[in-house]
C-alpha cells in the first residue's frame, strides 16, 4: 500500500448555526490546516497516488479566502468540513482539520479505521 499526504492553509470565514449561545455564530475566520491523507494499492501511469497539485486545486483552490456558509451546503463546523473534503478526493482516506493550534476535527472514510500513516 502507498500512502501519501498533503498539508494545506486556507484563510476562510464560516459562522456556525449553533443549538445554544456561542460566539462561534458570529462571522469569524481562521487560518485553517488541513491535511489530507490518501493511499492506492497500485501507483497510477505517473507513479502517483494522487497528484499533490489536484489536491490542491480542488480543496484550496475552492475554499482558500471564501465564506464557507456559502460555498459549502452544510453548518461549516471542523468535522463537516474534514468530511466533505475526504469525500472530494477519491483515493483520500483521513482528513485533519485544524481551526487554531488547540483545535482539530479528523474524519476517516467508513472502514478505514486505525489504518495508514498518520493515525
Amino acid at each position: 500500500m502507498y500512502y501519501v499526504s498533503k498539508r494545506m492553509e486556507i484563510a476562510g470565514a464560516h459562522r456556525l448555526a449553533l443549538s445554544y449561545e456561542s460566539k462561534c455564530t458570529a462571522l469569524h475566520g481562521h487560518n485553517w490546516i488541513i491535511t489530507v491523507y490518501c493511499k492506492a494499492e497500485e501507483l497510477n501511469a505517473d507513479g502517483m497516488v494522487c497528484d499533490f497539485t489536484k489536491i490542491k486545486e480542488r480543496i484550496h483552490g475552492y475554499l482558500d479566502h471564501g465564506y464557507f456558509n456559502e460555498l459549502l451546503p452544510f453548518n461549516p463546523t471542523a468535522e463537516n468540513l474534514a468530511r466533505w473534503v475526504t469525500e472530494q478526493i477519491p483515493e483520500c482516506y483521513k482528513t485533519e482539520v485544524r481551526e487554531s493550534e488547540g483545535n482539530w476535527a479528523a474524519y476517516v472514510r467508513p472502514g478505514e479505521a486505525g489504518e495508514g500513516p498518520g493515525r
